[in-house]
């Protein structure tokens, strides 16, 4: 069996992380495709050397382009790779432009889609992302979900009339949570080298979309972790598109930016933190990895389940909200051993079930 895998975004590095080690273990070949959405070393090579992903067979380094051109170029491109390695089936992780690209080729082409993190549902179409997700989940042929959500919103939408085969596998980002966390002790220096050892911060990430490019909500942010930042330490990695609108804007930041960092840092700093800030969906679950409570600045999540368990918070882009919510998630003393994403088993329900389908 032959597995043409698509990548490009920081997220599905990880994810990619965790099933092509238990790809590696049995016979079937797996081609990368590396779209290039996520370009910048320590937004992407950094991934490949530190997690020892199989460096990908091909590059396509598409990025910086608005939606239209980022994803019909992918599309153009993956199609190329189709028709000269003929895979049994194409396999795409999440809701990015590198997602849809590949799921669009290979369907258009008459190779089956699996699709990793399927049935995710945020009900905003105003986000890329949830226009993304809907569009590939609809012409996949194996949906692996990750909770009992998301295998209920295919239901509403009548999956079950469909061509396919619906499955929940748990989350494959737990996998390489748990694989890589003793190897991030070890590896990663990111605490001493911003002297944080035993010193109390909030991690922060945020580059939605929705949040950077509508005039005041990333100012409202940034006012609010400014305000969190006046008690305890932020701490926020900065993504290039932030970067540019609050260079753009000249937002004021009190607190301490730093460039992005490979997921090796990333651990270090989510196991030690006080808490999360975030508008990245990876973000709130790596939170609940490491038994960190979140504050999300969005109006609405795909993880539905980290909310109704009280282990995340939903903010918006209001900075007085999301103060007066650190304030009281900051005492809490949560339960975290609830078993929502599988507990590092994802990976390997997925090659064993496409063993199965695909043979």
């Amino acid at each position: 069996m032959k597995i043409l895998t698509i990548i490009g975004a920081r997220p599905q590095f990880i994810k990619a992380a965790a099933v092509s080690r238990e790809i590696a273990k049995t016979d079937i070949t797996e081609i990368i495709i590396h779209t290039g959405q996520h370009f910048d070393n320590n937004m992407s090579d950094i991934f490949f050397d530190e997690m020892e992903i199989p460096t990908p067979n091909y590059n396509l380094a598409i990025n910086s382009l608005n939606h239209g051109a980022m994803t019909g170029r992918m599309l153009e491109g993956i199609e190329e790779i189709i028709l000269k390695e003929k895979p049994d089936v194409l396999m795409v992780y999440g809701d990015t432009n590198s997602t849809i690209a590949g799921a669009l080729a290979a369907a258009k082409l008459g190779v089956k889609v699996v699709h990793i993190e399927a049935g995710l549902r945020s009900f905003n179409m105003e986000m890329p992302e949830e226009i993304n997700r809907i569009l590939t989940d609809r012409i996949s042929y194996i949906l692996f979900c990750p909770t009992d959500k998301a295998i209920e919103n295919l239901q509403k939408e009548g999956f079950e009339n469909f061509n396919c085969s619906v499955i929940k596998n748990g989350d494959v980002m737990q996998d390489a949570a748990l694989f890589y966390e003793k190897k991030s002790a070890e590896k990663s220096e990111i605490l001493k080298n911003l002297n944080l050892e035993n010193t109390k911060f909030v991690l922060s990430t945020i580059h939605r979309q929705e949040n950077t490019d509508k005039p005041g909500n990333l100012e409202s942010i940034i006012e609010g972790l400014n305000k969190i930042n006046a008690n305890t330490n932020v701490v926020m990695p900065l993504h290039p598109r932030t970067k540019k609108i609050l260079e753009k804007r000249n937002i004021k930041v009190d607190f301490k930016l730093i460039t992005p960092v490979g997921y090796f840092d990333m651990i270090e700093l989510l196991k030690n933190c006080e808490l999360v800030v975030t508008d990245s969906g990876g973000l709130q679950k790596e939170a609940f990895f490491f038994k960190k409570l979140c504050i999300t600045a969005r109006e609405q999540t795909e993880w539905t389940e980290l909310i109704d368990n009280s282990y995340n918070v939903l903010v918006g882009a209001d900075g007085k909200k999301l103060f007066e919510q650190y304030n009281k998630l900051k005492t809490a003393k949560p339960d975290f051993d609830k078993n929502l994403y599988g507990n590092g088993k994802a990976s390997s329900i997925i090659v064993k079930k496409l063993q199965e389908f695909i043979s």
